[in-house]
């Protein structure tokens, strides 16, 4: 397919055509990375999701809001009715981008930058939840760092703690300063991976994570099953988002996702309906669960 800034659907149905295939232009980021800086853009959903009120009323914190994954399931919260905290590092201008389009549906945009992987600022984060949204519905838990390393060698000990207190100590966090504000009925997504089930062998710390992550989903789900709070995760397969260019080598972002059955990876705007559907009423009874969007990769 031809190169291209945007990264629009296609007509074609067939879903490994959908969207722009590998290669893509040779690019580079600095940590944590931005959408602005993407070629070709990422597609979140912002000329295509529509709603149909299934988040009504509901109130909603998202980590990771400002770019990728994040932004898209912001878009489609406030345009199925919920009010969006977003939660970011500091990437200001991607995330008062997706404030905008909470904003243009109607609903209530909290910003709130700071590193989720110090436990002050998570409590700091409910806090402003409760305070400015009126209460939490729903908390996803979506955001993460990575770092691609080539040899056990080459990761620092500071980069390997930095992963696990920003992908899964951070939900400890989170969730345990959000439970005593979620009412029966609320729910919690997680971000996993496909590296849960199939670990690329740079991605060490992250993969790691992921699996934890994973049983953390399915054991607190347990937990709070008789508070009536819904525990579950998703897991993509690779997802073009600024994490990639910012964290992976230059020759590996210009295959990215060609490795799938799909031969491309996926769009964040693809994975936005899982997380709606999870945060809806429509999945009352799920809880405990993944459930993948790998673009065909197997997860068993």
């Amino acid at each position: 397919m031809p190169q291209s800034k945007e990264n629009k659907p296609q007509a074609n149905p067939d879903p490994q055509q959908k969207y722009q295939q590998p290669p893509f232009p040779e690019q580079k980021q600095p940590v944590p990375g931005t959408d602005e800086a993407m070629q070709p853009k990422a597609d979140h959903g912002e000329e295509s999701y529509k709603g149909s009120g299934k988040l009504a009323g509901k109130k909603a914190i998202i980590t990771g809001g400002d770019s990728g994954i994040g932004r898209a399931v912001a878009i489609a919260f406030a345009r199925e009715g919920a009010d969006v905290l977003i939660a970011y590092l500091n990437e200001e201008q991607d995330a008062k981008t997706t404030a905008s389009y909470v904003e243009e549906a109607g609903r209530k945009a909290v910003l709130v930058s700071g590193d989720i992987s110090e436990e002050q600022h998570c409590q700091e984060i409910i806090r402003r939840a409760v305070e400015e949204l009126g209460g939490i519905d729903i908390l996803v838990n979506n955001a993460a760092f990575q770092m691609a390393r080539q040899s056990l060698q080459e990761i620092p000990s500071e980069e390997w703690d930095y992963t696990f207190r920003t992908n899964i100590y951070s939900m400890f966090y989170l969730c345990k300063a959000a439970e005593p504000h979620m009412k029966p009925g609320s729910a919690i997504v997680n971000t996993t991976s496909v590296n849960a089930y199939k670990p690329n062998p740079s991605l060490l710390a992250y993969a790691a994570t992921k699996g934890a992550i994973q049983n953390f989903t399915a054991n607190l789900a347990q937990i709070l099953a008789d508070k009536g709070i819904r525990v579950n995760c998703v897991a993509p397969g690779p997802v073009w988002t600024p994490l990639i260019p910012a964290t992976m080598p230059a020759e590996e972002v210009q295959k990215f996702g060609e490795y799938t059955p799909m031969k491309r990876p996926g769009q964040p705007v693809e994975m936005a309906p899982i997380y709606v559907l999870l945060a809806s009423q429509d999945a009352s009874y799920i809880s405990g669960a993944t459930i993948p969007a790998t673009g065909g990769t197997p997860t068993i």
